[in-house]
């Protein structure tokens, strides 16, 4: 995925009330960036740090710059949630993610299970494959990333409608998208939500597939590069 629009340098002042952040350009003017990531960002929020912003390209749009990738020791971090599920389409479709490939048609956010919507629907000779996208960012080890970083309900929720399709005869896959290239694993971060860390035991128990993707990452695009390990 290749920005639009040439990205903004600048440096991080803080983030606040989850979507929002001030940001000093290197021309010194301090603007309001919308942050698209309802997480905590925990390791991914640190003030002074360097930063990216792309343009808002609707004139009437009230925030004019996003924040799409912040610099974390010597990686960048993509904390834009907006991105994973079309980087994931993307490199299904390429042939990128070879757990997913040979599938004769790709849907996203088809609504299925309890009022949900699966983020990606594969179907391949009649029968589907229901794709669940998660963003990761969070990193305290070297070399380690994990998910959550915050309490997510949400994301427990969708453990639980995988498993529903499993019961019913269908595929379910949870891939995990590193935006950084700084790491070689992923875990799950128990100790932040106990709760989700239950819920994906219980659903891989039940047969949902687990992968885990990381990205290359720049201020001129963002790509998935290559299959990473998950230890629970």
């Amino acid at each position: 995925m290749k920005f639009p629009d040439p990205l903004i340098r600048g440096t991080l002042e803080r983030r606040y009330k989850r979507f929002m952040a001030d940001v000093t350009l290197e021309n010194g003017d301090t603007v309001v960036a919308h942050c698209a990531n309802s997480g905590s960002l925990l390791t991914a929020k640190e003030p002074g740090s360097e930063v990216w912003l792309s343009p808002a390209r609707n004139p009437d749009r009230k925030l004019k710059f996003t924040w799409e990738l912040i610099r974390v020791g010597r990686s960048l971090v993509g904390i834009n949630t907006a991105h994973p599920n079309a980087l994931v389409a993307d490199a299904i479709t390429k042939g990128k993610i070879t757990e997913l490939t040979g599938a004769d048609s790709l849907r996203r956010e088809v609504k299925y299970g309890k009022n949900s919507r699966i983020d990606i629907l594969l179907e391949t000779d009649g029968k589907l494959t229901y794709v669940e996208v998660k963003n990761v960012t969070f990193s305290r080890e070297k070399g380690l990333a994990e998910f959550p970083d915050s309490v997510t309900a949400r994301g427990a929720k969708h453990l639980v409608e995988l498993a529903d399709m499993v019961a019913l005869g269908h595929r379910a896959v949870m891939l995990y998208l590193v935006q950084r290239q700084d790491c070689k694993s992923l875990s799950v971060a128990a100790d932040i939500d106990p709760v989700y860390a239950e819920a994906l035991a219980t659903a891989k128990a039940a047969g949902v597939e687990t992968l885990c993707y990381c990205c290359k990452m720049s201020a001129k695009e963002i790509r998935v590069d290559r299959a990473l390990p998950v230890n629970f």
